[in-house]
């Protein structure tokens, strides 16, 4: 799939900052495959772009509620069972590769549980259920602006990876 982003809309998301500049990307793909990422959607982006829009996920979820919630709303798979950790450290982000496969070794013991239908009491009760995310979380936020930093910086030299006009 072909995926564009105008020469003046790249620059302009890059004065505006590392997650503005990645976002711009994300939009991208959000807009190339209707909004949805799906098992069908997903073949019609490449590697570099599904670790973006997988980086995008993380982010969004870790951020509002941590690896808990990531899991609860079943991102689970999406984060810790794709090559995801292992895109990140083969792009120099080896920090966040570690967490990551730290997170998946917790997934994997207790996804189901957190996965499982709940009310919202039963919900917020998860995050005392499994505290072993917790330094997890605290990780992720206290590295945020670095990983984001990393990430752009990679994206920024290696343009062809993620868009088809990238600027000269």
């Amino acid at each position: 799939m072909e995926i564009t982003i105008s020469d003046d809309k790249l620059r302009q998301a890059a004065s505006e900052g590392m997650d503005a500049f990645l976002k711009a990307f994300t939009n991208a793909y959000h807009e190339a495959i209707g909004g949805t990422l799906t098992a069908e959607t997903m073949g019609e982006l490449n590697t570099s772009q599904i670790t973006l829009l997988a980086y995008e996920t993380l982010h969004e979820e870790v951020m509002d509620g941590g690896f808990v919630q990531l899991i609860h709303n079943g991102y689970g798979p999406f984060i810790f069972r794709n090559p995801f950790a292992k895109v990140l450290r083969m792009w120099g982000l080896r920090d966040l590769s570690k967490l990551i496969y730290e997170g998946g070794h917790l997934y994997g013991r207790y996804g189901a549980e957190i996965e499982r239908e709940c009310s919202d009491d039963e919900f917020m009760a998860l995050f005392e259920r499994f505290p072993d995310f917790d330094d997890l979380d605290d990780a992720f936020v206290e590295h945020e602006e670095e990983y984001t930093a990393a990430l752009a910086c990679y994206v920024d030299d290696h343009l062809s990876e993620f868009i088809s006009n990238p600027i000269a």
